[in-house]
């Protein structure tokens, strides 16, 4: 098995669209406690090739039979402990504006493990009221709260311009993870693991093949 740092970020992804096929098949299938599944039917219902899939899944062991396939439930408990779903993760929000909103109100994020601890803002009008369950802080307080809280995932929803500073103090503080919205480059430390979702570029891609 290789180390998992040496594991391309695709296949990272692919495995997220694995689990979330076997969830689908779990949640619909619960008193199957041994059902089966072939890479073939896997590859039909997520799009991807099934070789590729072997050779994704392959990558952190052998989890099914040539020739049988893979035992559904084995499988999905698997990929949940690959994708450290089968732990809870404190995050922090740096934007309270509208991607910061939709990201609180967003309960998909609270199943999979992931905890909005709070959101921070410089906007007075903002700050100190409430989203869902999430409160706004200031966003002075964001490093002794990260601190307090042993937050370990940051997520960036700010301006282009202050991206940067604010990044900066979420990696002194402590964050190790950074889910970036914010349409620039960050330089950061290598040990931190930064993701960067530009929605402009994902428009310009689609926009592209319509173009053809």
């Amino acid at each position: 098995m290789l180390k998992r740092k040496s594991i391309p970020h695709i296949t990272i992804n692919r495995l997220s669209i694995y689990y979330r096929c076997l969830e689908k098949i779990v949640e619909a299938e619960n008193k199957k406690d041994y059902y089966i599944i072939s890479s073939s039917k896997i590859a039909e219902m997520t799009g991807i090739n099934s070789a590729q899939i072997r050779k994704d899944l392959a990558y952190f062991g052998q989890f099914g039979k040539r020739g049988t396939g893979y035992y559904i439930k084995n499988l999905h408990i698997e990929l949940r402990k690959i994708l450290g779903l089968d732990k809870r993760w404190s995050v922090i929000i740096a934007g309270a504006g509208n991607l910061g909103q939709a990201l609180v109100n967003y309960k998909g994020f609270k199943k999979r493990g992931f905890i909005i601890k709070g959101i921070f803002d410089n906007n007075p009008l903002s700050i100190g009221k409430k989203l869902d369950h999430v409160y706004i802080y200031d966003i002075e307080e964001m490093e002794k709260f990260i601190r307090k809280k042993n937050i370990m995932i940051g997520v960036l929803t700010v301006s282009a311009n202050s991206a940067q500073e604010v990044a900066n103090k979420m990696v002194k503080s402590g964050i190790r993870a950074i889910l970036n919205f914010a349409p620039t480059h960050l330089i950061l430390p290598p040990e931190i693991k930064l993701h960067n979702v530009d929605l402009s570029i994902e428009f310009e891609s689609l926009t592209y093949y319509l173009s053809l």
